[in-house]
This record gives structure tokens, sequence and C-alpha cells, in this order.
């Protein structure tokens, strides 16, 4: 009984953890600029596999990484001026077509930190099913 007891109180512990952190959020969207600012403290602290949402525009369309799992890559400019790579997994999500610099693009996936301003994968969703889904928002399409 007692294991059972202390299995709950561990679980409430995390959960209430979990519930306190602005990293992410199961219900309403975090606005743009609270995710930018979870963004820019990421990456002032170093910080990597956060969960985030936000948007952005296109500032530069780079070749694609074809090495490995081949991705689709490109940066977004963010509100605050934070610039992100983005590394869209395309052997598991469709491709965004049609993509221009200056295109607008929503994002939920993971950040990952580094020096020029970080990087968001996990932008699909997971075959396994041991990683929460991503997905990118472009011209009224979801891709994930």
């Amino acid at each position: 009984m007692k294991k059972y007891v202390v299995f709950i109180v561990l679980g409430l512990l995390v959960y209430g953890y979990i519930q306190n952190q602005d990293i992410f959020t199961s219900g309403s969207p975090p606005s743009s600029q609270h995710t930018g600012s979870i963004l820019q403290q990421a990456w002032e602290n170093r910080q990597s596999d956060i969960q985030v949402q936000g948007s952005g525009s296109v500032s530069k369309i780079l070749k694609d990484d074809i090495e490995g799992s081949r991705h689709q890559r490109f940066i977004l400019q963010l509100d605050t001026g934070q610039s992100l790579l983005i590394a869209h997994n395309i052997d598991l999500a469709p491709r965004i077509s049609g993509l221009k610099i200056g295109d607008a693009v929503e994002f939920f996936g993971e950040y990952e930190w580094n020096p020029k301003g970080g990087v968001i994968h996990w932008t699909h969703h997971d075959p396994a099913g041991r990683h929460v889904g991503g997905w990118l928002k472009h011209g009224g399409r979801t891709y994930q």
C-alpha cells in the first residue's frame, strides 16, 4: 500500500511541475509574444529539448539536408528578432511546397539550442508514438 501512495504522490508532483512550466500547454496555444520570450530564454540559457509553438517569417530557404533522414530546411525570423532554423523531416511528413521568403509559417516542435538562435525539429508525427507529434502550417495547410 505504501508503494502505491509513493507513486501517486510522485505522479502528482510531476504533474504539478509540468503544469507550472511555461514550456508546453495542452490547452490554448501561448501567444507568439509569450513563445518568443520562452525561445529567447532558452537561447540565452543554452537549453534544449523544449516543446514550443510559435510563428515567424521565412528569411532564408536552405538546401535540403539529404544525409540520413531528409530534411527541408529554412530560417524563420521571429517578431523578437531571433532566428530559428526549421529542420522539417520530409521522410516522415510532406514538404512545404511553394515556400518563399517572406511567407508566414507556424510551428509546433522541439527546440534545440545552437549559437545562431536554435533549431526547431520534430515538426512531424512520430511513427513509433514515443514523442509528441509536431507540425508546420503554411498557406492554410498543416504539414505533419
